[in-house]
């Protein structure tokens, strides 16, 4: 049974089969002061050795797209002995330019910045007397407040112009008055919270205010993952409690790590007690904010990981790896993750009742493996 393709249904002739290309959905900004180890973790990310820009106010963006580790892919993989096996992919920008001095972000960052779905934030721990601190002194949670402040502080302005904007064109007239008050009363509600120190993405909009600030690209409206950037042995730092998630890795060893060949490394990890590189935690939460799962194709062929939002039907799931899956959409084949490892196989699955046939309203559930059913 070859269940990693997609049947054309509505043919007498054999069923044809369809190569495809995996997308990558979306965007990660990694951001934090200068001598933080932005570069650093980048370089752990994609296994290069890219110089690290050490110019405050400098911008510069390296771009890399990196596999989502995944135990269920290379389970799935095990299972079928596929001839490729391919993982879901998280793109990242390691963004220099940024120095938390409150003087305002400039026009060609922040266009950087708002093109990016989401941050990853560097805070630096470790002590280095070969790489100073550009505030003189290492401590985290002034430097978490800095950027932090720095992102809101952007947003403030930029919620402020928009306000002076709406009331110079009730002043004016001959504006569209009910879009106007509309706008007026969502922009107060955004400055009001900016006022007291709330990132915007702390806030609840209806679709159609999401729409509204979809072109505005607020800063804090994105969501943000902190990075504690920890030197050899050292542990993570006691703060108060954050309004967004984080991790603690040691950026240095982490790049080590992922510079070596996979047996050296195996050899590495083992001699120092690491059952897994704290690089692919930090991957896997980072896809997570995003608001992301992965299902999955499984077959002879390919054993592939697919990246959809959360809440997506099964004909958007279908979307992702080929429009002409979407538009002729008729069902498809679900098995959970868990009951087909559990089984054995699709076949077994089957048999127990656990591949069932879902039509256009299911909710993709993460871990699901589909196989979509379609007419052209």
């Amino acid at each position: 049974m070859r269940v990693c393709q997609f049947r054309h249904f509505g043919q007498s002739s054999a069923p044809k089969y369809t190569t495809l290309t995996h997308k990558v959905k979306m965007k990660l900004g990694i951001i934090g002061l200068p001598q933080s180890g932005k570069t650093t973790l980048f370089n752990a990310l994609t296994r290069n050795n890219t110089p690290t820009n050490a110019s405050a106010g400098r911008i510069e963006v390296h771009n890399a797209v990196v596999d989502v580790p995944d135990p269920r892919v290379d389970k799935l993989s095990g299972m079928f002995n596929p001839k490729k096996t391919i993982y879901a992919k998280v793109a990242y920008a390691d963004i220099a330019g940024l120095d938390g001095s409150k003087s305002g972000i400039s026009g060609t960052l922040l266009n950087t910045l708002t093109q990016m779905d989401g941050f990853l934030n560097v805070v630096r721990c470790f002590e280095d007397e070969n790489v100073p601190h550009p505030n003189g002194t290492v401590n985290p949670a002034r430097d978490l407040e800095a950027m932090l402040t720095e992102l809101l502080l952007n947003d403030l302005i930029a919620v402020e112009r928009k306000l002076e904007k709406l009331t110079d064109e009730r002043r004016k007239g001959g504006t569209d008055k009910t879009l106007n008050a509309r706008q007026t009363e969502l922009f107060e509600r955004l400055l009001a919270a900016l006022n007291e120190n709330q990132p915007l993405r702390s806030l609840e909009f209806s679709a159609d205010e999401k729409k509204e600030l979809a072109s505005f690209g607020l800063l804090t409206r994105k969501p943000v993952l902190t990075v504690f950037n920890l030197g050899e042995g050292q542990k993570a730092p006691e703060l108060a409690a954050l309004d967004h998630p984080s991790v603690a890795l040691m950026g240095k060893l982490e790049m080590e790590i992922a510079q070596l060949s996979p047996g050296d490394a195996a050899l590495f990890m083992e001699e120092y007690g690491i059952d897994e590189p704290s690089l692919n935690k930090m991957i896997r939460l980072s896809y997570d904010l995003l608001g992301l799962l992965s299902f999955f194709t499984v077959g002879d062929d390919e054993c592939r990981a697919w990246t959809v939002r959360r809440g997506a039907t099964a004909p958007e799931a279908a979307g992702e790896i080929h429009s002409d899956l979407q538009k002729g959409f008729i069902r498809a084949e679900v098995t959970a993750y868990d009951d087909l490892v559990e089984l054995g196989g699709l076949v077994e699955a089957k048999a127990k009742g656990k591949l069932r046939l879902e039509g256009k309203e299911y909710i993709v559930k993460d871990g699901d493996v589909l196989n979509i059913r379609f007419s052209n």
